[in-house]
Protein backbone atom coordinates (compact mmCIF):
# COMPACT_ATOMS: atom_id res chain seq x y z
CA UNK A 1 0.00 0.00 0.00
CA UNK A 2 1.47 3.36 -1.04
CA UNK A 3 0.46 6.79 0.15
CA UNK A 4 1.50 10.17 -1.10
CA UNK A 5 0.33 13.55 0.13
CA UNK A 6 0.17 16.74 -1.93
CA UNK A 7 -0.82 19.83 0.09
CA UNK A 8 -1.75 23.10 -1.58
CA UNK A 9 -1.12 26.23 0.42
CA UNK A 10 -2.18 29.79 -0.22
CA UNK A 11 0.17 31.20 2.40
CA UNK A 12 3.25 30.16 4.31
CA UNK A 13 1.55 28.36 7.19
CA UNK A 14 -0.37 25.09 7.26
CA UNK A 15 -3.52 26.87 8.48
CA UNK A 16 -3.88 28.42 5.01
CA UNK A 17 -4.08 25.04 3.27
CA UNK A 18 -7.15 24.80 1.07
CA UNK A 19 -6.77 21.28 -0.35
CA UNK A 20 -4.79 18.19 0.49
CA UNK A 21 -4.55 15.21 -1.85
CA UNK A 22 -3.76 11.78 -0.45
CA UNK A 23 -3.20 8.91 -2.82
CA UNK A 24 -3.44 5.24 -1.88
CA UNK A 25 -2.89 2.21 -4.11
CA UNK A 26 -4.00 -1.26 -3.00
CA UNK A 27 -2.36 -3.16 -5.85
CA UNK A 28 -5.41 -2.94 -8.10
CA UNK A 29 -7.05 0.44 -7.61
CA UNK A 30 -5.84 3.96 -6.83
CA UNK A 31 -7.92 5.97 -4.38
CA UNK A 32 -7.35 9.70 -4.37
CA UNK A 33 -8.70 11.29 -1.20
CA UNK A 34 -9.41 15.01 -1.31
CA UNK A 35 -9.44 16.95 1.94
CA UNK A 36 -10.57 20.55 2.32
CA UNK A 37 -11.73 23.15 -0.17
CA UNK A 38 -11.26 22.39 -3.84
CA UNK A 39 -11.06 25.25 -6.31
CA UNK A 40 -10.37 25.67 -10.01
CA UNK A 41 -6.64 26.13 -9.41
CA UNK A 42 -6.42 22.57 -8.02
CA UNK A 43 -7.89 20.85 -11.09
CA UNK A 44 -4.63 20.56 -13.08
CA UNK A 45 -2.81 18.88 -10.19
CA UNK A 46 -5.73 16.51 -9.65
CA UNK A 47 -5.72 15.66 -13.38
CA UNK A 48 -2.02 14.81 -13.09
CA UNK A 49 -2.64 12.61 -10.04
CA UNK A 50 -5.49 10.82 -11.84
CA UNK A 51 -3.25 10.19 -14.85
CA UNK A 52 -0.49 8.75 -12.64
CA UNK A 53 -3.11 6.66 -10.84
CA UNK A 54 -3.64 4.44 -13.87
CA UNK A 55 -6.75 2.89 -15.36
CA UNK A 56 -8.68 2.30 -12.15
CA UNK A 57 -9.12 5.46 -10.07
CA UNK A 58 -11.59 6.40 -7.35
CA UNK A 59 -12.00 9.90 -5.95
CA UNK A 60 -12.89 9.90 -2.25
CA UNK A 61 -14.70 13.15 -1.46
CA UNK A 62 -15.63 12.41 2.16
CA UNK A 63 -13.66 15.36 3.50
CA UNK A 64 -14.29 17.89 0.76
CA UNK A 65 -15.91 20.87 2.43
CA UNK A 66 -16.38 23.30 -0.46
CA UNK A 67 -16.16 23.30 -4.26
CA UNK A 68 -16.73 25.82 -7.03
CA UNK A 69 -18.55 25.50 -10.36
CA UNK A 70 -15.42 24.56 -12.31
CA UNK A 71 -14.76 21.71 -9.90
CA UNK A 72 -18.35 20.48 -10.25
CA UNK A 73 -17.97 20.41 -14.04
CA UNK A 74 -14.64 18.61 -13.71
CA UNK A 75 -16.14 15.99 -11.37
CA UNK A 76 -19.00 15.43 -13.83
CA UNK A 77 -16.43 14.79 -16.60
CA UNK A 78 -14.57 12.39 -14.29
CA UNK A 79 -17.75 10.37 -13.79
CA UNK A 80 -18.37 10.33 -17.54
CA UNK A 81 -14.84 8.98 -18.05
CA UNK A 82 -15.46 6.13 -15.59
CA UNK A 83 -13.82 7.56 -12.49
CA UNK A 84 -15.80 6.63 -9.39
CA UNK A 85 -16.80 9.32 -6.90
CA UNK A 86 -17.26 7.90 -3.40
CA UNK A 87 -18.34 9.40 -0.09
CA UNK A 88 -19.58 12.45 -1.93
CA UNK A 89 -21.86 14.86 -0.07
CA UNK A 90 -25.43 15.15 -1.26
CA UNK A 91 -25.01 18.80 -2.22
CA UNK A 92 -22.09 17.95 -4.55
CA UNK A 93 -23.98 15.04 -6.16
CA UNK A 94 -27.04 17.24 -6.64
CA UNK A 95 -24.99 20.07 -8.11
CA UNK A 96 -23.30 17.67 -10.55
CA UNK A 97 -26.73 16.40 -11.64
CA UNK A 98 -28.02 19.94 -12.16
CA UNK A 99 -24.99 20.85 -14.27
CA UNK A 100 -25.44 17.74 -16.41
CA UNK A 101 -29.08 18.68 -17.06
CA UNK A 102 -28.04 22.23 -17.86
CA UNK A 103 -25.33 21.15 -20.33
CA UNK A 104 -27.15 18.16 -21.75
Amino acid sequence: MALSVHPFKLGTSEKHMTLRIEKDWDGQRTTIRLIGRMKREHIEELKAQIKVGGASVTLDLSEVSLVDLDVIRFLARCQTEGISLVHCSRYIYNWIAKERCREG
